[in-house]
């Protein structure tokens, strides 16, 4: 059974905790940029940049149909050039990945806050997650719209 989106935030959020300081933190989101199911080369495209992130970082989103046992989700992979930026998208993409649209839209973002790492992180760095959050919500939105081409 897959962990419900708010308990892999709570997964999170437990994990992190385990870090007394923040270089300790920041060293966790590197090596959860190091296990960030990658994107392909022809997703790793002008389109796929998320806007607003001072690294580069590719997000790609494909709709994976709905059979008779699950409703269709959202798949994500993404890269970045950087590695700290690298580990925040993989942090992303493992609450969001191959959830419905609908889990995506109404997912709370606090996890974020409860880790403390937008406070942590340089004003063009949490302006670059807000971006990616919002590029998820984005896709989201379109496979919820019935767009279920891939984005």
């Amino acid at each position: 059974m897959t962990a419900t989106l708010a308990q892999t935030q709570q997964d999170l959020v437990d994990e992190f905790a385990m870090f007394t300081d923040w270089q300790d933190r920041y060293e966790h989101l590197i090596e959860l940029g190091k296990d960030l199911p990658l994107i392909t080369p022809e997703n790793k495209t002008e389109e796929n940049l998320v806007r607003g992130c001072q690294s580069r970082v590719w997000l790609s989103a494909e709709y994976r149909a709905s059979t008779s046992l699950s409703e269709g989700t959202v798949h994500f992979t993404a890269d970045s050039d950087a590695m700290i930026t690298k580990g925040i998208v993989a942090l992303l993409v493992r609450v969001y990945n191959d959830r419905t649209p609908q889990e995506i839209l109404g997912a709370s973002t606090e996890f974020i806050d409860r880790i403390g790492l937008r406070e942590h992180l340089s004003p063009n760095r949490a302006n670059g997650l807000s971006a990616m959050l919002d590029q998820m919500k984005r896709y989201a939105l379109a496979f919820s719209a019935g767009s279920h081409e891939e984005a």
